[in-house]
């Protein structure tokens, strides 16, 4: 137990924790702005500046000890603060019609307690970079290193004049975790919106929508938005709205029976999932050697995507809605090519219904179309870290044994952690699974892969609900909320399992060949092109 003193006020403390982040519990206000709970803190910006027994200190980096008296606001204080926001201000071209944090950046809110003039002026040094659909601008870097900190390969550095620059010796793998800890909107997706309102106001053609699983948990934050987010949808002009969720269960039909299949010739081991674009992406960059391992099935939006357009009509033009950047990438892929034709992130699409006046609270939900019918739980799951590997097993346990699994046997797989894993018994078979989040621990795990029958990985920490694509702000405990929320409606359904969707054998009856519909292949890369932009006016 530790006795403080904050502002005269005393405190009996009896845990590890900042004074920032103390303060915050207690309803008091000390400004910050690069601090990131998730992000190991370097007192960059110096807002959080407060008094320690008389002596300046930074409230994001400071643990309490006993003893301390805290002063956390006063006109030194105020002065420093203002200085070191002016500063940043200066160093910050600001767009904020064009940014990824949509006017709810803290920027404007300090520089308005402080009585500062925005400045908007470029510096002639500054340059803006594109690599594949994300953009990294030097004009609005303040240097606070945080997407460093948090990029998985190590593609991200600081210049001499502490501004983001690119490596030459690794790749962006396109994650967009940056996107989502950088506080001062430097790196954005390549945004596509602008021409999607174009296309959808020609009536000759039908358009298609579909909305990945963590989408309905993030797009109103805090609740489960699935039939809000169709009823938007037609509201903005979409003709057909589908749930990319059915495209998965189609995904973990293929997938289970691939995973069976190596497990009875003991052959590809460990099957490697491939649903994530920018996991994909690491393993043909960085680890060749294990491109056989990985899934030959498509990923949910391609094959949902492939149905519409060879099941139902040819001429459709078919829009993703993703949590996750790399699915822009994903779609030009020349396997995958045709499949979709564009991609918006759930930032993208929040812009979208903010410009066109529609409100979520307000709207009255709707079902999707009938032509692809419902998710099953299964389906719904995959947003969520464990869920890919969870639905195949569900599947895989029923074609294997004939009787469906307990899933309080598979729960072990789910949840935040980093790496998780688990023996499960499955027929003759005792599967040896590891769940991954992050690419830091998916490196940590193919050093040891032999250990395993089986691997998923996700490139975002928590899976889909933490994408590069998601709405800010972002940090492990928004993102665990939208997984729980997903598992909810798993808990809901009626059909949790793939293999018991009715829709899927009425889909599979139409497809003369299933494999080329839903199979593809995977080769290595070599690193990205880097291109200079004059201006980043285009992205969001």
């Amino acid at each position: 137990m530790k006795s403080i003193k904050i502002n005269g006020k005393d405190y009996c403390v009896n845990s590890e924790i900042t004074v920032l982040n103390f303060a915050k519990e207690q309803g008091i206000n000390i400004p910050s702005f690069c601090y990131h709970r998730d992000v190991k803190t370097k007192n960059h910006c110096g807002l959080c500046t407060v008094i320690i027994n008389g002596k300046i200190e930074y409230a994001c980096s400071v643990y309490l000890e006993n003893g301390m008296d805290i002063i956390t606001d006063s006109e030194e204080l105020f002065n420093i603060r203002k200085s070191n926001l002016e500063k940043i201000i200066n160093s910050h071209l600001l767009e904020c019609d064009d940014c990824v944090w949509f006017q709810n950046c803290k920027l404007l809110s300090l520089a308005k307690k402080f009585d500062l003039n925005l400045v908007s002026k470029r510096n002639d040094q500054d340059e803006i970079f594109q690599v594949d659909s994300i953009v990294f601008d030097q004009t609005k870097c303040i240097g606070c290193g945080n997407c460093i900190d948090v990029c998985p390969t190590g593609f991200l550095k600081l210049n001499e004049r502490g501004k983001i620059k690119l490596s030459e010796d690794v790749d962006c793998i396109n994650c967009g975790q940056c996107i989502l800890h950088c506080p001062a909107g430097t790196i954005e997706g390549v945004g596509e919106f602008e021409s999607l309102e174009n296309i959808l106001k020609d009536k000759n053609r039908i358009t298609v929508v579909q909305f990945a699983p963590a989408i309905r948990t993030s797009i109103e934050e805090g609740s489960i938005a699935t039939n809000k987010l169709v009823a938007a949808l037609k509201e903005v002009g979409f003709d057909y709205v589908f749930d990319t969720a059915v495209g998965a269960d189609f995904t973990t039909m293929e997938e289970s029976d691939e995973l069976i299949e190596r497990l009875n010739s003991k052959t590809r081991l460990p099957a490697l999932t491939s649903c994530c674009p920018a996991w994909v992406k690491f393993v043909e960059e960085n680890y060749p050697q294990f491109i056989p391992n990985l899934c030959s099935v498509k990923s949910p939006q391609i094959i949902l995507g492939e149905i519409v357009k060879k099941c139902w009509n040819k001429d459709a033009f078919v829009v993703s809605i993703m949590p996750c950047i790399a699915k822009k990438s994903e779609i030009k892929r020349e396997e995958l090519k045709g499949a979709v034709d564009m991609v918006l992130t759930t930032r993208e699409l929040l812009r979208l219904f903010k410009k066109q006046k529609i409100d979520l609270e307000k709207i009255k939900g709707k079902e999707t179309d009938s032509f692809l019918g419902l998710a099953s739980g299964a389906g719904v799951i995959y947003g969520s870290s464990g869920g890919v590997f969870e639905s195949a097993l569900r599947t895989a346990h029923f074609k294997i044994t004939g009787k469906e699994i307990n899933i309080e046997d598979i729960k072990d797989i789910r949840g935040m952690d980093g790496i998780k894993e688990k023996e499960i018994k499955v027929g003759n078979h005792l599967i040896r699974v590891c769940v991954v989040s992050g690419i830091d621990n998916a490196i940590k795990v193919l050093e040891n892969s032999s250990r395993y029958d089986a691997i998923e990985v996700m490139a975002c920490p928590g899976g889909c609900v933490g994408g590069g694509g998601q709405p800010l702000p972002s940090n492990k405990s928004i993102i665990k909320k939208r997984s729980e929320g997903l598992y909810s409606i798993d808990n809901n359904k009626d059909v949790r399992g793939a293999h018991n969707n009715p829709i899927i054998k009425e889909i599979y009856s139409k497809i003369k060949n299933p494999k080329e519909i839903f199979h593809t292949t995977y080769n290595k890369r070599g690193k990205s092109s880097i291109y200079k932009l004059k201006n980043s006016r285009e992205t969001i």
